[in-house]
């Protein structure tokens, strides 16, 4: 499903160039779990953005199912994001001024779907991460574990072909993380989604089919 090849990132600092990434190969199938692990700014989040067309490589390309999604415009790659890609990040980055229904209907309104549709779906969404109580409430209302879960089913309410997350329970107790861990790896179970996930937590790495190591630039297998 997903295919980088020979992808490089290079970023201008002080008058030089710092590569960050340094010509990066991986095939990740469809439905797969995979881990990146790595030190502070060795790239991580930045190869997972890339991923997400939430930035440019500088060389190389990023293709899925097949297609380079940089050769087309960025309308083309908004749409392509909001409905093939979803994130989850270590901050869940919700709205506090809308209720939990209301923040997890965004990408459907943002794509199109009449209100009375996305409100069914953001719905569903909530139900099946377990607040489906919850619709209600703002996020000053919950718990840090369920701001989190807002934001997964916000990233899952479109049923994106790919998860992608970054640190997503590295701001969270390690009680609250675990149940964060289940539930990606039951969505990814009952959904079959791809999921990448960014971290630091040793023990999420394991559960995943491939953990992989972001070193130098450059990415190998664990």
């Amino acid at each position: 499903m997903i295919n980088l090849k020979t992808l490089t990132k290079t970023f201008i600092k002080d008058g030089n160039a710092v590569g960050v990434l340094r010509g990066i190969d991986l095939e990740i199938a469809a439905g797969e779990t995979v881990a990146v692990l790595g030190v502070s700014g060795s790239g991580k989040t930045t190869l997972l953005q890339i991923m997400g067309l939430l930035d440019h490589p500088t060389g190389g390309s990023v293709l899925y199912d097949g297609v380079d999604v940089f050769t087309g415009d960025e309308r083309t790659r908004a749409d392509f994001r909001n409905r093939r890609i979803g994130f989850v990040f270590q901050f869940h980055h919700l709205l506090p001024e809308f209720t939990a229904l209301e923040n997890t209907m965004m990408p459907a309104l943002i794509g199109g779907v009449p209100r009375r549709e996305a409100l069914r779906m953001a719905e569903a969404a909530l139900t099946e991460v377990g607040l489906g109580d919850r619709l209600p409430h703002k996020p000053g209302e919950l718990s840090g574990g369920e701001q989190q879960r807002v934001a997964v089913a916000r990233a899952m309410i479109m049923k994106p072909a790919v998860l992608l997350a970054d640190e997503p329970t590295g701001n969270l107790d390690e009680t609250t993380g675990r149940k964060i861990e289940e539930l990606l790896l039951q969505l990814n179970g009952a959904r079959k989604t791809t999921l990448v996930v960014v971290t630091h937590n040793n023990q999420l790495a394991r559960r995943m089919s491939r953990t992989l190591g972001l070193k130098d630039g450059t990415l190998h297998e664990l």
